[in-house]
């Protein structure tokens, strides 16, 4: 919580909260998310502004004065794109250099040069999870359709078969793994050690995409067997390139951030002194912002030079990579204010009251929320921010590994059954050609295993460590 939120709380200082506070707040709650839920659905609206517009009904619904449910609600926003933004940008950039200088291709080929057969699936998922690091799970998609038809149709496999495990490696990635924007906003909002949750997000994703991806591909194959649709290939970046980077450079600079991050983990569990001039650089190298900025720099080097770019045209790639994600940056935002909107109203210490009188486990609590404000709003990014908000009073008393494993159950959840008001939805089903059925008999049915394996692992996890 920021300072602001603090004071206005303490200077509040309400009451404990009776049943009827209990009774106000709930009905707050459901009213705020049903005005965003409708907002986006019925009007379409951005959900931008249905996450303002929805925060200021909750603040109103919940009796607070509505300046203070303003300040709550740029509080939030402000703190929210301060702690994540940077990171969001330089992710961006890091995506659109490995796209434009045909890094990506460079990975994508020579996986592909090495596998054949019952492989392939596997290389797919592969080439997805490491291709999925760095970029936005649309851009991802947009990325990886022309390998999965040129790979499908050459080799005369379903397309289901070979599409379904590259889905399943982005979609994982997207829901899980920082520093995709979800997990990045929930790390800040329960304030979770970023390196134990990328080591326990990675541990819980690779089980999960192999069951999601190449084997039940191999179910989505019989059920919508399609082959290829007969169109014209997009043009891949390193088609317009006379030279590219080559794969073990590209490799090294996509994990950059990623090893840097989870080494900084590693000393703080091994060294576990503040103090330690060792414990201390890592801190400052480790942090997200370091390693990012660092695999964005080395980037330059390792992926612009070897494709021949002058210093115009990395300006360029910066340029068009920061670009699309003002949109991004403006969603996260709100649904930062959201969540400090729910904060400072005392709805999040009536779910700590209320939770208390339950049997239920707060990692699973953590992902039905996630899962109910994902089905109505279609967007693993609004279902995340917002349920990190609900939940995020649970932490306080959590360890440093339950309150990562809290961050993946909401993750898990933002994942559930993607439908007809999630773009991601439309976006498979335009590109691979198929029907509105068979979208949601591989594409909706594939999102809701990766749900279901990834929070049944995450409870697992929080009954062992």
């Amino acid at each position: 919580m920021t300072r602001l939120s603090v004071e206005m709380l303490a200077a509040d200082a309400p009451p404990p909260i009776t049943s009827a506070g209990h009774a106000q707040l709930g009905i707050a709650v459901l009213v705020g998310i049903a005005v965003i839920v409708l907002l986006i659905t019925k009007f379409k609206l951005h959900a931008f502004l249905a996450l303002t517009i929805g925060s200021l009904v909750l603040g109103a619904v919940a009796g607070a004065p509505l300046d203070k449910a303003i300040t709550s609600f740029t509080t939030g926003l402000g703190a929210t794109v301060a702690g994540v933004g940077v990171l969001i940008a330089l992710g961006a950039i890091l995506g659109k250099l490995l796209a434009d200088s045909g890094g990506a291709d460079q990975i994508v080929d020579t996986i592909l040069a090495k596998a054949g057969g019952r492989a392939m699936p596997w290389a797919m998922v592969l080439i997805a999870s490491v291709i999925g690091l760095p970029l936005f799970f649309e851009v991802g998609i947009v990325l990886l359709i022309p390998v999965v038809l040129m790979v499908a149709k050459r080799g005369n496999y379903s397309l289901m078969r070979i599409g379904i495990p590259a889905l399943a490696g982005l979609s994982v990635m997207h829901g899980l793994i920082p520093p995709h924007p979800g997990p990045l906003v929930a790390i800040d909002a329960v304030k979770a050690n970023l390196g134990v949750t990328l080591a326990l997000g990675i541990l819980v994703a690779v089980p999960t995409v192999i069951i999601a991806g190449p084997l039940f591909s191999k179910v989505a194959a019989r059920w919508v067997d399609v082959p290829a649709p007969e169109r014209m290939l997009p043009q891949r970046a390193s088609e317009e390139l006379e030279r590219r980077p080559g794969f073990g450079a590209t490799l090294a600079t996509v994990l950059l951030p990623v090893v840097v991050m989870l080494a900084k983990a590693l000393v703080d569990i091994v060294v576990d002194d503040p103090a330690h001039p060792t414990q201390r650089v890592f801190d400052v190298v480790g942090s997200p912002l370091i390693a990012l900025l660092a695999a964005v720099i080395v980037g330059f080097f390792t992926l612009g030079r070897p494709a021949g770019f002058g210093k115009d045209r990395l300006q360029q790639t910066v340029e068009k990579g920061l670009m699309p994600i003002a949109g991004i940056l403006l969603i996260v935002g709100a649904g930062g204010g959201f969540k400090q909107t729910l904060i400072d109203s005392g709805v999040g210490r009536m779910i700590l009251d209320v939770s208390q009188d339950w049997s239920i486990p707060a990692l699973l609590l953590a992902w039905l929320i996630a899962v109910a404000i994902r089905l109505a709003t279609g967007s693993a990014t609004v279902a995340t921010v917002s349920a990190a908000g609900l939940v995020a009073p649970l932490a306080a008393d959590m360890s440093t590994t339950h309150t990562a494993l809290l961050v993946l159950a909401i993750g898990a959840g933002s994942l559930f059954f993607s439908h007809v008001n999630d773009a991601g939805f439309w976006l498979v089903k335009e590109y691979f050609g198929l029907s509105v059925g068979q979208t949601v008999k591989t594409w909706s049915v594939m999102e809701t295993i990766i749900s279901v394996v990834a929070g049944g692992l995450v409870l697992l996890l929080s009954l062992i460590l």
